[in-house]
């Protein structure tokens, strides 16, 4: 163990811990843009920038290890005037339309400009046309700070490594390679890079439906598959719109492409069926029918079959949607109601 001082606080922290991971120790917040827990310092943004006593220059809190008997100001003159001018030049070339972006109010780089007053940019940049060939979210350049959350998130974390910065300059853009369309590419759409943006650059089309203080977050299990994802559900008038994938054990904050665009949608569509259907013989066509008619005629039909051909005629196949509980009582009727082995799982993620 080390001690450090940050701020005038004194903390233990194990060594080889950054004044990051120090800092928020001995509960100092430390503004961040590019960092991501977990995975290899970026370093990219400078908003973490810090004085360390004895150094002739500021250093970056998230990639520089903190040392035994370090003193560390995280609010001094030096670095408050470093920070902002880091702000006004991630802002040359970020579009300030903020009322019609859709992570307006939610915006990392929006709190941290009114935290330290950058209202007027020094710099100017170029404007670059937005990429929309991704079927779920979208790429505004205009509003990309290239902290690279995204490009890590994508080559570390879901290990797809499918974008990456190109260009120089102003030009610098996060794309697949040689420019291509994402459809062309070995994206999943999983869209873990778009929860790791802490601007507008990469959002959910969806997300255009609602505002964040509009929806309440309700954390829950993704019923996709049996994984047992953890995220929250934004729910906006009784529907849910949206969702956030949550740290839990199996997912640790990511997401699948079902479970982020697709395990809530079937839910509040149109064509659900909510009641059971019994075919008219005489019409060919399906008819509503109470819970207990349509239990009654499947008993009656698997019934038959088993007098007629034996239990080997039947088999139980359960949804990997499914609990494991209902799994459970799904092979117990097969082996013991139908008199069957034939059971299985169609779990096969």
């Amino acid at each position: 163990m080390i001690k450090v001082t940050i701020d005038g606080i004194t903390v233990e922290v194990e060594q080889g811990s950054t004044i990051l991971q120090a800092a928020e120790a001995a509960g100092i917040e430390i503004p961040t843009l590019c960092y991501l827990k977990d995975v290899t310092p970026e370093a990219s943004c400078r908003m973490c920038v810090v004085e360390l006593e004895g150094m002739p220059k500021l250093v970056t809190a998230c990639s520089f290890p903190a040392a035994d008997g370090n003193v560390v100001y995280t609010k001094s003159e030096k670095v408050i005037k470093a920070r902002k001018t880091a702000l006004e030049l991630l802002m040359s070339t970020h579009k300030t339309d903020c009322f019609a972006c859709p992570q307006n109010g939610m915006c990392k780089l929006q709190d941290l400009c009114f935290e330290y007053k950058v209202e007027d940019v020094p710099f100017q940049g170029i404007e670059r046309p937005i990429d929309d060939t991704n079927k779920f979210f979208t790429y505004n350049p205009n509003l990309c700070i290239l902290c690279h959350r995204c490009v890590n998130t994508c080559q570390q974390r879901t290990c797809r490594g499918t974008i990456d910065t190109t260009q120089r300059g102003f030009q610098s853009v996060v794309s697949p390679a040689f420019g291509m369309d994402w459809s062309e590419t070995n994206c999943e759409s999983c869209g873990n890079c778009v929860q790791a943006c802490p601007t507008g650059a990469l959002t959910m089309k969806k997300q255009k439906n609602y505002r964040r203080w509009e929806v309440e977050k309700v954390l829950t299990t993704c019923p996709h598959c049996a994984t047992g994802c953890q995220y929250y559900v934004y729910v906006k008038n009784n529907r849910v719109v949206d969702v956030e994938a949550a740290d839990g054990p199996s997912n640790r904050g990511l997401l699948c492409v079902k479970g982020r665009s697709a395990s809530f949608e079937f839910a509040q569509s149109d064509e659900r069926i909510t009641t059971p259907l019994i075919k008219n013989k005489e019409t060919g066509e399906f008819e509503e029918a109470g819970w207990d008619e349509a239990l009654d005629l499947v008993a009656s039909k698997f019934t038959e079959i088993k007098n007629t051909y034996g239990g080997q005629a039947l088999a139980g196949f359960a949804c990997s949607r499914s609990t494991n509980e209902d799994i459970y009582m799904l092979q117990k009727m097969t082996r013991v109601a139908f008199e069957s082995n034939n059971t299985d799982n169609c779990a096969r993620v």
